[in-house]
């Protein structure tokens, strides 16, 4: 039963809308009903501008943070502590607080993966940096770190950089990754027709 409440407090951290609220108490605004209607950094920044994106985005990190905290304080194992990175972001994915309709899981899935092994962090960071920096699209650099971040973490345990505990914390960092793929079905295929709008442009109607 302890266990349970430690994910089901994980998910209702995730569940807490910060980017909503960000938008919400800047402008009045509902960024639900902004560009992409996604409640997430991106249509934030749409919203709101960049510092209102910032805030949002460390906001909404922070949430996979403080779930590995709170797990590990309470000193659960390690497939625990993974469950709680993926509970998280499918609380930000899916909130209770916003009728289950919520952001694409990215950025709390970076802080999750940061919090459980830094290494994992930096080098999804540096996935993002550089498809950002070729691309300029933030989806696409997103869905990237994602896709890699299975492996990353793969890496990170043969190295000693990540917790022990078998292959749990590959396991539910690939449904972390699956997560927020899932939730980027509308990204890929105006990626394929390539209508996909470049870091600062708006989304086109």
């Amino acid at each position: 039963m302890g266990r349970a409440a430690v994910l089901l407090g994980s998910y209702l951290l995730g569940s807490v809308p910060f980017s909503y609220l960000v938008v919400k108490l800047r402008t009045g605004r509902d960024v639900r009903t902004v560009g992409s209607g996604n409640v997430g950094t991106t249509n934030v920044l749409r919203a709101s501008g960049p510092t209102a994106a910032l805030v949002a985005l460390v906001l909404d990190a922070g949430k996979g943070v403080a779930a590995i905290w709170f797990a590990r304080r309470l000193d659960e194992p390690t497939w625990v502590l993974g469950g709680a990175a993926f509970a998280a972001v499918l609380g930000h994915v899916y909130p209770v607080f916003l009728g289950f309709r919520g952001g694409k899981g990215a950025a709390t899935g970076f802080g999750a993966l940061t919090a459980l092994a830094p290494p994992v962090g930096v080098a999804s960071l540096a996935v993002v940096a550089a498809v950002l920096a070729w691309a300029r699209t933030v989806s696409l650099a997103s869905v990237t770190a994602a896709a890699l971040s299975p492996l990353l973490m793969i890496v990170a345990q043969w190295r000693g950089w990540a917790p022990e505990g078998g292959p749990w914390l590959p396991l539910w960092t690939a449904a972390m990754a699956a997560l927020i793929l899932g939730r980027h079905r509308e990204n890929f295929a105006r990626l394929r027709a390539g209508t996909e709008p470049k870091l600062g442009e708006r989304l086109a109607p």
